[in-house]
């Protein structure tokens, strides 16, 4: 068994989404003072690599700790699009790879982007998924999907139509995962566990794929 992190390290100067603050972590007690190390951490509930609830943008939706541990656990495969000509990711694209999509319980979109984790042009023109991609995604009754960009949408949107579509259908949204690369392209088990908190419309988690196990 192999397991693979995909998860980019919270710290204070790291990339936030426009309009978010970054992350303040103190130490509150320290080994040499206090004979225990603390640290006070602040921080929005959808930085770094995090999972959207579907009560994220919509009323009356589930938040993450209404839904059952096993939502954020499953089989999952990766796509690659680093190649595709343009930003979006259409229906079309996706069905080229239909053989893989069988029995998932998540997709991860590698587009590449996590390249630029820590620039300006990590929130450019990012492929991201058309409304007729998602909606045929949807129908794959999937538990959720992955990205390694800061949004399953256009970053130019206002109205989040992909984000949307996948809540309505009670699926998680993953988005700033990192090291995709090294996972593959087979099957393998992907976890994301978030904390549990009240009311929780989203959470930074420790994503990790688990290779090996078939």
């Amino acid at each position: 068994m192999k397991i693979i992190d995909l998860t980019h390290i919270i710290k204070p100067d790291m990339p936030v989404f426009p309009g978010t603050e970054t992350p303040t972590i103190l130490p509150t007690n320290t080994i040499a003072k206090d004979g225990f190390a603390e640290t006070k951490l602040s921080m929005y509930s959808h930085i770094g690599t995090h999972i959207d609830a579907p009560s994220h943008m919509q009323a009356e939706a589930d938040s993450l700790e209404q839904l059952d541990i096993s939502h954020f656990v499953g089989k999952a495969v990766i796509l690659d699009f680093t190649e595709i000509n343009g930003s979006e990711i259409t229906k079309e694209t996706l069905l080229k790879h239909k053989d893989k999509l069988k029995e998932l319980d998540f997709i991860i979109l590698k587009t590449g982007w996590s390249k630029y984790w820590g620039s300006d042009k990590y929130f450019g023109k990012f492929p991201y998924l058309t409304e007729e991609a998602a909606e045929w995604l949807v129908s794959l009754k999937l538990k959720g999907i992955g990205i390694d960009a800061i949004s399953i949408d256009d970053m130019e949107t206002r109205t989040f139509p992909i984000h949307y579509m996948l809540f309505k259908n009670n699926m998680i949204v993953i988005e700033n995962l990192t090291n995709l690369e090294s996972a593959g392209e087979e099957i393998f088990i992907f976890s994301c566990l978030p904390l549990k908190y009240e009311n929780a419309d989203g959470s930074p988690v420790r994503a990790i794929a688990i290779k090996d196990t078939f």
